[in-house]
């Protein structure tokens, strides 16, 4: 089970100041149960909680596409937003998975695959014997999916504007949080009907 899914900026290698990574969107598929704790937990203590970890897995996905980049010997990725409407290669970018050890930051283990495409930063938390394969097919097109359909590299894109198209997204291809076996004909009937719910 995907127990969340983030978009988040990636700061250029060359930026020093670590505090640029900033989390513009995420939906949470459950909440940890915390037994440890007796004391009442209040809506805004685990709001705050929520936040807090989605936080700490952007710094890590921000850090790991960071190092992935300098270890490849290629040339730091124009964090640009791109003016024109050709498509972003998703192939090419820079993407991997790493393990959530428990309490670091959710109690229980969690593995964590990511996608860098020039500015941002897409993530999905998974319990740790998901299906890592069926966990990136799936990244790849939600980010596929957002970037077209939404425009997200454009200048001056607002995703606060757009949360509704974005949980659209996500109940039609990762709904409440299950990883789906999708063949390209089914992928297609539901972008028609996204489309057709979400007119451009």
């Amino acid at each position: 089970m995907v127990h969340a899914f983030l978009i988040h900026t990636l700061k250029a290698a060359q930026a020093e100041d670590t505090g640029l990574c900033r989390v513009l969107y995420s939906c949470v598929f459950g909440a940890e149960n915390s037994s440890d704790d007796p004391r009442p937990h209040g809506v805004e203590r685990d709001r705050l909680l929520r936040k807090e970890q989605i936080l700490a897995v952007a710094r890590q996905v921000e850090s790991m596409c960071w190092l992935q980049q300098q270890a490849s010997g290629r040339p730091p990725t124009d964090l640009q937003p791109q003016s024109s409407d050709e498509p972003v290669p998703l192939h090419e970018a820079p993407h991997g998975a790493f393990r959530l050890a428990a309490g670091d930051p959710f109690q229980e283990p969690r593995t964590v695959v990511w996608l860098g495409v020039l500015s941002l930063g897409f993530a999905l938390v998974l319990d740790v014997h998901e299906n890592l394969l069926l966990a990136e097919g799936a990244l790849r097109l939600l980010a596929r999916l957002l970037l077209n359909h939404l425009r997200l590299l454009a200048p001056g894109t607002n995703l606060l504007l757009r949360a509704d198209r974005i949980e659209g997204i996500l109940t039609r291809f990762l709904p409440h949080g299950q990883l789906l076996f999708l063949n390209d004909q089914f992928v297609q009937s539901l972008e028609k009907e996204f489309s057709a719910a979400w007119p451009r």
